[in-house]
């Protein structure tokens, strides 16, 4: 497992998702300030790969210089908010995550191994009845 390379995989997945987020924060301003602008970054973000934030931003440059700047505005400001949150945030969630399929599976194969027996055999629901 290269733990280096996970991270920068990781990294690179978060720069896009903060692209994305900051792409769809320009839309909806320019939606209520500038309609045809508006227009056009949702056109041309349906025809560029936004999965790669990167070659996203460098596409926009080629076409619209300030909208890529305003983006690049936007994705800075958003990742000095949300920064400090973020490791705590996925440690927590995976953790959780992991509880509730490791609890769910537990559930179903004793739901499984108990089907077999008979029905006087099973406990009680959480009513107290059979």
């Amino acid at each position: 497992m290269d733990l280096k390379q996970i991270a920068k995989d990781t990294s690179k997945t978060m720069i896009s998702y903060l692209t994305y987020q900051a792409v769809r924060t320009v839309l909806s301003q320019l939606s209520e300030t500038n309609p045809p602008l508006a227009l056009w970054l949702h056109r041309f973000s349906s025809t560029e790969k936004i999965q790669d934030g990167e070659a996203y931003i460098r596409s926009l440059f080629l076409e619209q210089q300030e909208l890529a700047f305003r983006i690049l505005t936007v994705r800075e400001h958003i990742v000095q908010e949300i920064a400090e949150f973020i490791p705590e945030m996925v440690r927590t969630g995976i953790q959780q995550a992991n509880t509730d399929h490791r609890r769910y599976h537990l559930e179903r194969i004793t739901q499984m191994g108990s089907s077999s027996l008979p029905q006087s055999d099973h406990p009680p629901d959480s009513e107290g009845k059979n």
